[in-house]
């Protein structure tokens, strides 16, 4: 087989096609969440505790000198990414209880048992005969 058939083989199987759109679509979801927390939640929480912009909100390590640029431990940027997080944490855990219970749901009901086949009527009748003499 040549080496462009196997890629094609394996690239055209379902789980890879499915989860190649599950990667495309978490990474359009990762990037509506950060503006949703960046543009959003961020501003109105930084109004409430005090005009804070949390973008901005750094530890300085170093000074600048010279054409060196500072130091700094950006601590306001992981704060929001921190809150990205929870948001799409969150979100994936309300999908993943979602798919659980509709497969309890399924689970759930019982099929129903099977007719009895011909063969065991007879047999079932030859039985309640023989009881009965």
């Amino acid at each position: 087989m040549s080496m462009m058939k196997e890629f094609k083989a394996f690239a055209m199987r379902g789980n890879v096609v499915d989860m190649a759109v599950g990667i495309v679509i978490g990474g359009a979801f990762g990037k509506i969440v950060s503006s949703f927390v960046a543009d959003v939640i961020m501003p109105p929480l930084g109004m409430i505790l005090g005009k804070v912009n949390f973008s901005e909100l750094a530890w300085t390590l170093k000074d600048a000198v010279g054409d060196a640029a500072a130091v700094t431990l950006n601590y306001g940027k992981f704060i929001q990414t921190l809150v990205d997080f929870v948001i799409v944490a969150f979100a994936i855990f309300m999908m993943v209880k979602a798919m659980n219970s509709l497969k309890k749901k399924e689970e759930a009901a019982p099929a129903a048992p099977p007719a009895p086949s011909n063969e065991e009527k007879l047999l079932a009748e030859i039985r309640d005969l023989l009881q009965q003499k």
